[in-house]
Formats: C-alpha cells, structure tokens, sequence
C-alpha cells in the first residue's frame, strides 16, 4: 500500500529520527512529507517495532499517514522536475 506520510515534530532529535526512519521506507517529497511504499508486515514492523509511537509527543506533535489508493496514484502530480509519485522501486528492508 501506498502512503503519503506527513508530521510535525518539536523536537530536532526525534524530529531527526523520524526522517531517517521514513526515509529508509521511501523518498521525501518535501521537508516534512514522504511518500513510502508499505506492505502490511512492513507497515506492522514501522508502526510496533520501531515503535513509532515512542517518537511521537502526543500533546504538541504530529504524525499523519495518508493511504493513497492505486486509482489516486494516477490522478497525482507535481509541478516540479521530479519523477512522479511512486515511480522508483526501493530496496526491501524486510
């Protein structure tokens, strides 16, 4: 499945963190915002194992997936001189 992944974070060190942990899952389109390709076991090990939740401070961050069905992948695009949306294929990690 395929998400757009947005957040919001205070802190530089999670805020860190997070980005290299949602940047090993896929590519940033923006300073706070990638677009990552997951399965449900890849998703489960994002989510529990990493443990994702820890990284979040629940009263002042923020962290937002947004599924993006495969009818709505055609219909995106960008006004920019990237490649489109999902168009490279990312090593497994899992």
């Amino acid at each position: 499945m395929k998400y757009m992944v947005s957040y919001d974070i205070t802190n530089d060190k999670r805020r860190t963190k997070l980005s290299d942990i949602l940047g090993a899952y896929g590519d940033r389109v923006n300073y706070s915002v990638f677009e990552i390709e997951l399965s449900e076991a890849k998703k489960d090990a994002l989510l529990v194992e990493i443990e994702l939740k820890k990284l979040i401070n629940k009263k002042y961050d923020s962290l937002r997936f947004y599924h993006l069905c495969e009818n709505c992948i055609p219909k995106s695009f960008e006004l920019g001189d990237r490649e489109e949306p999902f168009e490279k294929i990312h090593c497994e990690l899992f």
